[in-house]
């Protein structure tokens, strides 16, 4: 994985901050939101956390950071220029395997019925005539981001096993889109036949599930589910931690810790902006839970 593809973070040069290494110095927490989603809409659903993180943290202010890519958080929390950032497992994976101590992964989100994880699916419109994975044979696939878990990694190691083991890279066309927004807007203009994205599989599909990217874009007016079609789903993939740097303070940690798991008791709606849909809350989690995602991506990706 290139170290840099496109400039840290979006419009924001951060390489000259200095991480703040003692309690009374953080004034300032920032936070990293990765890549994908129009940025308009990223800063407006995370404009909560502004507004009541400070007085929650004791410190003056929180800055949001929207990412040009998923690689723009990462190596922002490498760099150790964000506090803390909502990744997906894969990109979790990514920082681990460069440095298994640069952050600490704290919550994951919990879906409706319970569980942990959710899905990377595959949809092709509603009328192109594919019906099922394999019938895109030789077709445009899009993926979302290289370090996005369901728009990359989980589709790339279990989709041979529904088209005969084939390597998905020669048995479609592929292409990344700049995230999964943009990849299923490709879908939507004609420019794929068959666009990666991820959904919590719980709910009605009519409806773009109860969490997730298609019912991201539903909300918004983006996305007529009657206009697509599912054509796969892969096995469950563990939702993506909230992670923080493991040098910060242990009073801080502790405070944002207590923060996001009141959240959504305390202001349902910020949660479900953050999170992009309905969830039942968050648990603890950590490393060990993304085990086998950290394994998945060193075989497949490698750091």
């Amino acid at each position: 994985m290139t170290a840099i593809r496109t400039a840290l973070l979006a419009g924001i040069a951060l390489a000259g901050v200095t991480a703040p290494t003692f309690a009374q110095e953080i004034d300032v927490i920032r936070i990293g939101l990765l890549g994908g989603e129009n940025e308009a809409d990223r800063l407006a659903d995370n404009q909560c956390l502004i507004d009541k993180l400070p007085a929650a943290l004791g410190v003056k202010e929180v800055q949001l950071f929207p990412a040009a890519d998923y690689d723009g958080v990462i190596q922002g929390l490498l760099g150790g220029t964000l506090d803390v950032a909502g990744l997906g497992a894969s990109g979790f994976a990514a920082v681990y395997l460069q440095d298994p101590n640069a952050v600490e992964p704290f919550l994951t989100n919990v879906q409706t019925d319970g569980s942990t994880g959710y899905y990377s699916v595959a949809l092709a419109l509603a009328d192109s005539g594919i019906t099922s994975i394999e019938q895109a044979e030789g077709k445009k696939l899009g993926w979302a981001d290289p370090d996005s878990t369901s728009g990359y990694l989980i589709p790339k190691v279990t989709l041979p096993e529904a088209i005969g083991g084939a390597d998905p890279e020669e048995f479609f066309e592929t292409s990344f889109n700049g995230g999964h927004e943009n990849n299923v807007l490709a879908l939507l203009d004609g420019k794929i036949d068959v666009a990666v994205t991820w959904a919590s599989g719980v709910g009605e599909f009519s409806e773009g599930y109860t969490s997730g990217n298609i019912r991201s874009m539903v909300g918004k007016g983006m996305l007529d589910m009657e206009d697509v079609t599912q054509v796969w789903q892969s096995p469950l993939i563990p939702n993506g931690p909230l992670v923080m740097r493991t040098d910060l303070p242990q009073e801080m940690k502790d405070k944002i810790i207590a923060f996001y798991t009141a959240l959504p008791t305390e202001d349902y709606e910020c949660f479900r902006a953050i999170e992009n849909g309905d969830f039942s809350g968050y648990t603890p989690v950590n490393a060990d839970f993304y085990k086998p995602v950290i394994d998945a991506r060193k075989a497949t990706i490698g750091g």
